[in-house]
């Protein structure tokens, strides 16, 4: 049984080690890395002090803060050697098992993973330059909300586009910012969104099919010692189940380590896939969540109030774009007070009374469309325009917002 367990570990390790690498720099873990680390570490900083006078501490700071906050391809290589290595275990133990249609699909879902890792980290995820600057201000208005005009980039020195962010890492302020993924040691953005989706897609598809194909070749292999086996154990005890799985994993220990690897690692990636799902169904981002977080605990203490933007507002074009290819433009105006009274001053742009906002479902989200139009969004295609959208938009135009767009060094508008 050393032989099981010395591959369960590994497997375990490894799961861990991804786990990480998809969910490390999800809010929720952050704050739970930082509680660890304020827990245990003090008491080997007191012994490194004695022994090293603190260096190694030292050391080990640097090393993980240029592992977490630089741009290096560690975690990108360890995807990529994840998946050669597994497969290398996998598909020449199980290929004389495989009929030929099943061959086929295996060739073809092990080339697509390495495909969108190469085109997710090459890619441009939507750099903002000043070459592009007036095209990127065209791409989306701002929403009053989470973003507002007039608000400039100190590294960059430019004008933030609606729904753009710097990126520390990247060293680039970044169009439609979604997150900087250190799987690809790329940003996330609207240049590559769809690509990392893609990716994210073909590796739960390849791991979901190799989680089925290497139990159904193990299930085959115990079928000649037990013909009345099956893979989901009925007719045996808890014991015996476990006992047959063993003896296999002993057998066949290449074959069943990267069956078992695969069976633990596709709902972490079905998890990720799952969630940049739902940010598209609700219209956002990873960026944006965080803020509408914010927004809701603002909301919660009663300091944000609402008010609408005039129809007929004209826009000063030093700081916003005159026209964007977004089909609606914002009919409100969010604000957070320090007092918890209604805005008062210049700042208190809008028409009529402020209203206090209790909860994010009071408060309309510009860019988001409905599934399907995000959904095209995030892929560069033609989204539908909603009548009511079109009338909105023939509105915004005629308010004096029909200026051509400028236009980058491409001639794209």
């Amino acid at each position: 049984m050393g032989t099981v367990r010395n591959v369960a570990i590994a497997v375990l390790v490894i799961s861990f080690l991804t786990f990480v690498a998809f969910f490390g720099r999800l809010p929720a873990l952050r704050s739970l890395a930082s509680v660890d680390m304020a827990s245990y570490p003090g008491g080997f900083r007191r012994i490194d002090q004695k022994l090293t006078d603190g260096r190694l501490s030292a050391w080990i700071g640097r090393l993980a803060s240029t592992l977490w906050n630089d741009r290096h391809p560690l975690v990108m290589i360890f995807f990529f050697l994840l998946l050669f290595v597994s497969e290398y275990m996998f598909l020449p133990s199980a290929w004389s098992f495989l009929t030929t249609s099943r061959k086929i699909i295996s060739g073809i879902l092990v080339i697509l993973p390495y495909t969108f890792l190469w085109i997710s980290a090459a890619s441009d995820p939507g750099y903002i330059t000043p070459a592009n600057h007036s095209h990127k201000m065209t791409l989306y208005p701002y929403d009053f909300t989470v973003f507002y005009p007039g608000q400039a980039c100190h590294t960059c020195h430019l004008l933030k586009p609606a729904r753009s962010k710097h990126c520390s890492i990247c060293k680039h302020c970044i169009s439609k910012m979604d997150h900087h993924c250190i799987f690809i040691n790329n940003c996330v953005g609207r240049g590559n969104q769809h690509w990392f989706l893609l990716l994210l897609l073909t590796t739960a598809i390849v791991t979901t099919w190799g989680t089925y194909i290497g139990l159904s070749v193990l299930s085959d292999i115990v079928r000649t010692e037990i013909p009345a086996w099956n893979a989901l154990g009925r007719g045996f005890t808890w014991a015996q189940y476990f006992h047959i799985w063993a003896w296999t994993l002993q057998e066949k220990t290449r074959l069943g380590a990267a069956t078992l690897l695969a069976f633990l690692t596709s709902p972490l990636v079905w998890g990720l896939l799952g969630y940049h799902i739902y940010l598209i169904w609700a219209g956002t981002t990873t960026n944006e969540s965080m803020k509408w977080s914010d927004w809701q605990a603002e909301m919660s203490d009663g300091y944000v109030f609402r008010r609408s933007l005039p129809e007929n507002r004209q826009k000063d074009t030093n700081i916003e774009s005159p026209w964007t290819s977004w089909p609606v433009e914002s009919q409100q105006i969010i604000l957070r007070t320090e007092d918890g009274m209604p805005p008062r001053g210049p700042e208190a742009i809008g028409t009529g009374d402020w209203q206090r906002v209790w909860k994010l479902r009071d408060v309309e989200n510009l860019y988001d469309l409905g599934f399907w139009d995000n959904l095209k969004d995030v892929f560069g295609l033609r989204y539908g325009v909603r009548p009511e959208q079109r009338a909105q938009h023939r509105l915004s135009a005629d308010n004096g917002n029909t200026h051509t767009a400028s236009r980058d060094s491409s001639g794209e508008r």
